[in-house]
């Protein structure tokens, strides 16, 4: 019952949100063997951040997630439809009382370096993941991977739940298979070696400036056509370079003058002037929610009341137009999953929202311990939507009697900083839509420090729900516990924008920007 139920949620909901807006780059949803005589070429992209690891595993970033899709491949991943397939998996059978996983492997399938993918890999992968990424331990917390042969493993769950193959194929921190070799010699910093069996390898990572990936002629893909991160995915490009371009502006003259044939995170406010360029193709489509993290483990900031008039402080359409510049880019709404979305789009907790009560914050502020103590909100300036965000809220944290400083860092030094609650009071990130509430980074107890019982306890009776109506019912009690205890806010409901060659063709994006399959008209 429970397995019909988070099929159908998917189809409806995952469909909603891949809305493209005006313009959007051409595509196509299949992809054959490259041709050995076709032109080579290659594909230069420019991004906003240096990735803080190429080890997916660790690091809950979008540009390592972007950047790794083609590097490394899971067991099962998302096809264009949001729905799990096998990718390194070749199929799989669950037992009766949905205990056990018996996951058959793809043979042959070979890593960079040369070595067969086996089962000794997959489990030290596998277990690896499991217990190093939060949302991993969160959902699937106590399960183990147990080699059968050299091509078959077994997954047994301490908790039978329909949502066990979603959970593998997601690709936020997602669940990449590496060498064992790999994962033995890994340190607490991460891997030592970024070897996959993805399209593409690693063939050069210069820190600040560049991450160089070369095709891998010996890739073997899945069956079936191209779609989304499943499917054929055979590189088409010689070479994609991620050029890591944190100035904005350096970033849309490089793809207007052609040094770029892509270039990722533009500035909503930049939109309309660069839609005009016949050169240009922009792809524009619903991206996620821009939210802001309050402590609730350290510090004043563990006092509620001290979190409470912080959000009575937040003018919400203020802080948005600062980000994005255009109001037809963004969107007010409560809710932390897709507001289009049938299942999952909620508004619950919105008395909490957008307040912009300056008044009840001081109110706030004075019966609580709260005694001049700095406040601090870390941020990076290589996400322009997320450093605007910031300094708006701290003016209007100060309007409400906040002592209120912003700490600006490198990116890979803000993510140092924000996972640990001893070095901020607050911080803003822009957060792509997931496909089921339950992986939401505001439920992992590692993002931000929010570990109470009502998390676990809300996510329980998300899973185990017997209906749609439960279901639902259940994640609107969660949202509303997020806001009532002023543990975050949704801020708004932004738009990914990318410009890149009107030469481009088969773009596709789902969760990143999908490059495999990229090509250019002549």
């Amino acid at each position: 019952m429970k397995k019909k139920i988070v099929s159908a949620l998917l189809c409806v909901a995952m469909i909603a949100t891949m809305v493209t807006g005006c313009g959007g780059s051409k595509s196509s949803s299949t992809s054959g063997n490259a041709d050995s005589t076709a032109k080579q070429f290659e594909i230069n992209a420019a991004i906003a951040a240096n990735p803080p690891a190429l080890d997916p595993h660790t690091v809950n970033a979008n540009v390592t997630g972007a950047i790794g899709i083609h590097i490394y491949e899971a067991l099962f991943q998302m096809d264009e439809n949001y729905e799990p397939q096998p990718v390194l998996a070749e199929s799989y059978e669950m037992s009766d009382d949905g205990k056990e996983y018996t996951i058959k492997l793809r043979q042959g399938v070979k890593f960079h370096n040369g070595d067969e993918m086996k089962a000794d890999d997959v489990v030290a992968s596998m277990n690896r993941w499991m217990e190093l990424s939060p949302k991993a331990k969160t959902l699937i917390g106590g399960s183990v991977f147990e080699k059968v042969d050299d091509y078959t493993v077994k997954l047994t769950v301490n908790e039978p739940s329909s949502d066990i193959i979603m959970v593998l194929a997601s690709p936020i921190q997602f669940a990449a298979i590496y060498p064992k070799s790999v994962v033995d010699s890994a340190s607490d910093e991460g891997v030592k070696e970024y070897i996959g069996t993805g399209p593409y390898k690693v063939a050069e990572w210069k820190q600040d400036q560049y991450v160089k990936l070369e095709k891998n002629e010996d890739y073997q893909p899945a069956e079936g056509k191209s779609s989304g991160l499943a499917g054929a995915k055979n590189a088409q490009a010689d070479t994609i370079t991620f050029n890591i371009v944190t100035d904005t502006a350096t970033r849309i003259a490089g793809v207007q003058n052609g040094q770029y044939d892509i270039a990722e995170d533009i500035p909503a406010d930049q939109y309309k002037d660069l839609a005009t360029d016949k050169n240009l193709t922009m792809d524009v489509r619903s991206g996620g929610t821009l939210n802001l993290f309050l402590n609730t483990t350290e510090g004043v900031m563990a006092d509620e009341k001290v979190r409470q008039a912080a959000l009575a402080a937040l003018n919400c359409d203020d802080i948005l137009m600062a980000s994005y510049g255009d109001a037809d880019l963004y969107k007010l709404n409560a809710g932390w999953c897709n507001p289009d979305d049938a299942q999952w789009g909620t508004e619950a907790g919105s008395e909490y929202y957008n307040q912009n009560d300056v008044e009840k914050a001081k109110k706030l502020l004075s019966e609580s311990s709260y005694n001049n103590e700095k406040i601090v909100l870390v941020t990076t300036p290589e996400y322009n939507e997320m450093y605007n965000a910031t300094l708006v809220v701290q003016e209007q944290l100060k309007a409400a009697g906040f002592n209120a400083e912003v700490e600006s860092y490198d990116f890979s030094t803000f993510m140092e900083h924000r996972a640990d609650p001893k070095q901020f009071s607050m911080y803003i990130t822009s957060n792509s839509y997931n496909m089921l509430p339950i992986q939401l980074s505001v439920l992992d107890k590692g993002w931000a420090g929010l570990d109470r019982p009502e998390i676990s306890d809300g996510i329980k009776a998300i899973r185990s729900a017997s209906s749609n109506e439960e279901a639902k019912a259940a994640w609107e009690d969660l949202q509303s516990f997020i806001y009532e205890y002023g543990a975050a806010s949704v801020i708004g409901h932004f738009t990914n924008i990318t410009a890149m060659n009107s030469k481009v063709e088969n773009y596709q994006y789902l969760r990143f920007p999908i490059y495999w399959n990229i090509t250019f008209a002549e």
